[in-house]
């Protein structure tokens, strides 16, 4: 434990140092288009941004108005109070954004409406879909909120840091190997400002994946752990039951390869 503690502590430190050393040989992703590109705008920059929408979307009165100042006047954080402007301004968002947060509240099964709706502007959908993904990951509904974040862009986003992580989060949960490095070299490459907690963790996700092999007992395990998620969120329909099958199918395949090693050595 104490080893691998310590090569754990030593990637990290590496890559928050630059992710390129690191990396050294991967091609960037279609999506990269140069180094430090991405940084999160002023918190006034965001709030202009976000008292134009509400006015555009005819909400302008004084009581609305108050509300809007006591949001910006608060601590919350850049991107909260973007999707709580856009909860005070649309009675659908307002909904969609209280069903996921709400533990109790069963899983999606599919991406909001209002976040496919290319009438709206990027600003809002970008945003919205950020904070929309953010609500799901806390409770371990990752399908949704990447879909959800596959329909932005995080230059649209007042957090690039956190459309990054949480992708990457997504990714890493359901095993997409290649799009999580992808996104993961995205954060620590691209954006400039980077929570270093988010690039600790991505780090660490980094690491945990090189260690992956393709149906070895760890891809056992990460495929049980996906079922039980699944289970949990009452999804036990046919795609849990096809990974149950996988998982079934490369657990016999392994015992009869034990059983062959077992006959060919006595």
């Amino acid at each position: 434990m104490l080893m691998r503690y310590f090569l754990a502590t030593t990637l990290v430190f590496l890559l928050l140092g630059g992710s390129q050393a690191a990396d050294v040989g991967k091609k960037p992703t279609k999506e990269t288009t140069s180094f430090g590109v991405l940084r999160a705008p002023s918190a006034e920059e965001a709030r202009n941004q976000a008292e134009a929408w509400l006015k555009g979307v005819g909400k302008s009165d004084a009581t609305t108005m108050k509300a809007f100042e006591a949001i910006w006047q608060s601590e919350q954080r850049l991107l909260d109070k973007v999707a709580a402007t856009f909860c005070l301004g649309d009675a659908e968002v307002a909904k969609v954004m209280a069903e996921a947060r709400d533990a109790n509240a069963p899983a999606p099964t599919d991406v909001p409406a209002v976040l496919k709706d290319t009438k709206k502007s990027a600003f809002f959908r970008t945003n919205l879909a950020v904070a929309y993904a953010k609500a799901l990951s806390n409770r371990k509904i990752y399908e949704e909120g990447l879909e959800a974040l596959r329909l932005a862009k995080p230059e649209q986003c007042v957090d690039p840091a956190s459309f990054l992580f949480h992708k990457a989060v997504a990714e890493h949960a359901l095993m997409l190997k290649k799009d999580a490095d992808d996104t993961i070299i995205r954060l620590l490459d691209d954006v400039a400002d980077a929570p270093e907690r988010y690039k600790f963790v991505a780090a660490l996700m980094h690491f945990d994946m090189g260690a992956w092999k393709d149906k070895d007992l760890g891809w056992i395990a990460r495929k049980m752990d996906n079922i039980q998620r699944r289970r949990d969120l009452t999804r036990g329909g046919e795609k849990t039951q096809k990974m149950q099958k996988e998982v079934v199918m490369r657990l016999d395949e392994l015992i009869n390869q034990l059983e062959n090693q077992n006959k060919s050595g006595t």
